[in-house]
Order: C-alpha cells, then structure tokens, then sequence
C-alpha cells in the first residue's frame, strides 16, 4: 500500500521556518490580493509576472524588462510604480504580452522564504485559481505546504479560508496530521454557503474597503474566475502547462 503524501498548512510566514519545505510544494497564498491578481494577469494573457520583495527592485526590474511595475501600501499605488495590486487593472486588452513586476507587502516575501528554505516547487494560489491548485496538488503525489501570506506576520481569516477550500477538495489524496488545516477545513465548511458574507468581517477587508476595493474583495473569494496555474520557475511566475 502506498504511503499518501503529507499535507500541512502555515498561517503566517513566521511559522515558515519550523517545517521542511525541501521536498514539498509551497503554495502561496495572499487572497486580498496579491495571489489573486497574479492568476487574473496570467490568465489574462500576461507573458510573466516577476514576484519582487522590494520597491527599488520592482522599478530596476521594470526598467531592465520593460514591463509594467506594480505596488501599493494602504491601497495606494507606491511613488515610482505605475499600477495597483487591483486584479481589475489587469484586463487582456491591457497586460496581454507583457511582463508585470509585482511587489506587494505579504506574498511575495513569503515566496522568496519558500524558495530560500528550498521548497521543491512554488505555485500561488487563490479563490479565482482553486480548481487549478487542487487538481495540481492531487496530480503531483508530493507533500504540500498551504503557505497563507497572513497581514504582516499576523494571522488573517482570507487566507485560512482558502486553505480550507482546498484541503476540503483534496483531504482523500494525503495524510493531514495538522490542528491548523483541520481547523482551516472546519472554518471553511461552516462559512462555504455564504463565504462573501463572512469575509467582510475580517479586519483585511474592512482595511481595504475603506479605500472602495469592495468589488476587488468579492472577485478574489469567487472561485475559478481565473482558473490557471501560477508556477515559480527561473525567477518568473508563468503559467504551468499540463
């Protein structure tokens, strides 16, 4: 009888450091909104979007690509970047071709930790992509680690959630030995039916709507809407072809 492969969830990345990611899939997850824009981009025809952790390296990248630089703090497009973290910015007819250099306070750090700890493979993902990652995890027959992005370093219910969703759809497939994604799952089933509901109670989304994002909120908890897979590869996150 084969031996299931294991699956865990972080829910912040200050927990990163005490499990083994070398031989597991680290899948990144910043629902509000970094992931989710990510596979809206991607889906949307963007040739790559290149994940970086600070300002000065999203403009050097930028210029060096010629691609479209990307960045907010408090729902504000970063001096010296020119678009926001918005999935809505992001339509075919706009980033069709081209590469988006992406910073963001939260996925992109924790990225770059799965990567330097020597995850064996990144994917992102989010409520618009979650058929995608869940029809991958069960494919790859490899340990997973649900890496949620959390709000600097502190837990957040958006991410959980998704966790949730996922470990919902694939919990057959692996062995989960874990209070965080048995609680995730638990979270996730008792909000399922009226997810939107629930999630504008979490401090994300009241951080956010302030800034009239309410519309950006309910597209990145509505599944499949960009149902393709974000895959970490040469310092590029592009689509994973199956």
């Amino acid at each position: 009888m084969s031996t299931k492969p294991v699956l865990h969830t972080i829910l912040s990345p200050k927990l990163l450091d005490i499990y083994d990611v070398s031989n597991s899939i680290v899948v990144v997850i910043d629902v509000f909104r970094a992931t989710s824009t990510i596979a809206t981009a991607l889906f949307n025809g963007a040739a790559r979007v290149i994940p970086v952790d600070t300002v000065d390296k999203c403009i050097q990248i930028g210029k060096n690509t010629g691609g479209i630089t990307a960045g907010e703090r408090d729902g504000k497009v970063i001096a010296g970047l020119e678009h926001g973290n918005s999935p809505a910015e992001y339509p075919r007819e706009f980033v069709e071709g081209k590469t988006l250099v992406l910073t963001t306070t939260n996925g992109t750090k924790l990225l770059h930790m799965a990567l330097q700890n020597g995850a064996s493979e990144v994917i992102t993902g989010s409520f618009p992509n979650l058929s995608a990652v869940c029809e991958h995890l069960i494919e790859s027959k490899k340990n997973v680690i649900l890496g949620c992005s959390a709000w600097k370093d502190k837990f957040n219910l958006e991410d959980t959630l998704f966790a949730g969703a996922v470990i919902s759809r694939i919990k057959e497939h692996f062995t989960i030995h874990c209070d965080s994604s048995l609680m995730a799952e638990n979270m996730y089933e008792l909000h399922k039916d009226d997810l939107i509901s629930f999630i504008r109670n979490t401090t994300h989304w009241h951080r956010l709507a302030q800034y009239g994002l309410e519309k950006d909120l309910e597209y990145c908890v509505t599944p499949d809407r960009a149902n393709i897979l974000p895959f970490y590869k040469n310092g590029d996150l592009v689509i994973k072809e199956s």
